[in-house]
């Protein structure tokens, strides 16, 4: 199984054991079953993993999930370039095609490699991606290939993130650190939270 289906199929357990029951029910957003063929086309072409129902509008949900190894990151990450794959259309990644309006992300206290072994989340977190952009497009959030390891307050309203590299080299992505979203403009960015404050 190659990484991409081993982490697939991880973040699709999760989702239906954890993500539905602990995350989505208690703030009452049903998920919405689509046709498997409109599924696949919107993650591959919009970036976009579930759609939701909440007091009748709909929610378009992108999901990471993580193992508890993790747990020390106060970040969510959000997959920017692979520069070495060998089709030009393909390296520009998710930052570039996701038009997902929120993003959950989760670690569980399990490990990938055992799923039964998860069953909670040390850390959730629903951010509302539309407002991240937002800040993009204004650049109080800005993307730096720095060096830096974290995220980082600048001034007082800016957030600056590092662009950071995949050991193998296949491709990039950039934390985004939740406390410091909230620290800089409150809870409006998130939906629901548990363990980043």
């Amino acid at each position: 199984m190659s990484k991409y289906s081993a982490d697939r199929a991880f973040t699709d357990d999760v989702h239906i054991r954890l993500a539905v029951p602990l995350i989505y029910n208690p703030i009452q957003w049903w998920e919405v079953n689509l046709d498997q063929y409109v599924s696949s086309a919107i993650d591959i072409e919009q970036g976009i993993d579930y759609i939701f129902r909440y007091d009748g509008a709909l929610k378009s949900v992108q999901e990471r999930f993580r193992e508890a190894k993790y747990a020390r990151y106060a970040d969510f990450t959000i997959r920017y370039r692979r520069d070495t794959n060998k089709h030009e259309d393909r390296k520009a990644s998710e930052f570039y095609k996701m038009k997902a309006q929120f993003f959950t992300y989760g670690i569980t206290n399990g490990e990938k490699a055992v799923p039964s072994s998860s069953n909670d989340f040390l850390k959730y977190a629903i951010i509302d991606l539309e407002k991240v952009y937002n800040k993009l497009a204004t650049q109080e959030i800005t993307i730096k290939d720095s060096g830096a390891n974290y995220c980082k307050i600048i001034g007082n309203n800016t957030l600056e993130c590092p662009i950071k590299y995949n050991a193998d080299g296949s491709s990039s992505f950039f934390p985004i650190d939740i406390a410091a979203i909230i620290k800089l403009w409150g809870k409006e960015m998130i939906i629901t939270q548990k363990g980043f404050i």
